[in-house]
């Protein structure tokens, strides 16, 4: 890969990682504009990496106040929710990763076609505006069960399916539930880390028993500007959603379906 190609690649991967948009329809759209190869099992690991340093770093006063909370045997009701916050976030996390594990090789075999993922950005991206739609803003993500959990996480194995995006279920399915677009995006950021981080530890592990040769300086460059790219999307997306809500990026969506369509015409 050339340095262009990297940054150019690395810096979409961290922008669209999450946003509701799709990466992997981004990734296809930057291949075929600029007639470039498949970017590899190494930048998909060192993007994996960049963009979990980057949630981290942005939810640092959240994740470390659910650590300190988990240390304490007993502590007052910020710690029992930080406690609660913590389980929901492992629990919903289940059913990504297994059905992520067991239908990889379906998914990377069968459904990375261009026009199933034109349709998916399509398709969902028109659920996504349903769900904000006819949703209530009364639910902050203090307010998070259980069982609303359960479902986000349940929301989220879908993003399996490449074109639906990770981000754009789990916001929808939030905002079916009543949460605040806010809470949404919030909740679905925090989601993304234990997903992220097997994803991650995956690749590392095929790259690391030789399956894949890893440059080392590519690595650290896409590693880095995917890292800078997502925290400045979780940043803006975040301050946009309180002043024009998720109705632009159902539009972005469904231009971007209609492009990858043309393209494969």
């Amino acid at each position: 890969m050339t340095l262009v190609q990297i940054i150019v690649l690395a810096l979409i991967q961290g922008l669209t990682e999450f946003l509701p948009v799709s990466s992997s329809a981004h990734l296809i759209l930057g291949g075929k504009v600029f007639g470039w190869a498949d970017q590899g099992l190494v930048f998909d690991v060192a993007t994996h990496l960049g963009t979990l340093f980057a949630v981290f770093v942005y939810f640092r006063k959240e994740l470390l106040g659910m650590a300190r909370s988990c240390l304490r045997s007993r502590g007052a009701q910020q710690d029992r929710h930080n406690r609660s916050m913590v389980l929901f976030l492992v629990l919903a996390s289940i059913p990504a990763l297994l059905i992520g594990f067991l239908a990889h090789d379906l998914v990377e075999m069968y459904l990375r076609d261009v026009r199933i993922i034109a349709w998916t950005t399509i398709g969902f991206g028109i659920l996504l505006w349903f769900a904000d739609r006819i949703g209530a803003e009364d639910r902050e993500i203090g307010e998070m069960t259980l069982k609303s959990a359960m479902l986000i996480g349940l929301a989220q194995a879908f993003a399996l399916i490449p074109g639906a995006s990770r981000s754009g279920v789990t916001i929808t399915a939030a905002r079916f539930l009543g949460f605040s677009a806010d809470s949404a995006a919030r909740f679905s950021f925090l989601l993304a880390i234990p997903v992220i981080a097997a994803a991650g530890a995956y690749g590392a592990m095929r790259v690391f028993t030789g399956e894949a040769a890893i440059d080392w300086l590519q690595f650290v460059l896409a590693m880095v500007f995917a890292a800078v790219a997502g925290w400045i999307c979780i940043a803006a997306f975040l301050a946009l959603l309180k002043r024009v809500g998720l109705v632009p990026f159902v539009i972005y969506r469904l231009a971007l379906g209609v492009i990858l369509l043309w393209l494969v015409s």
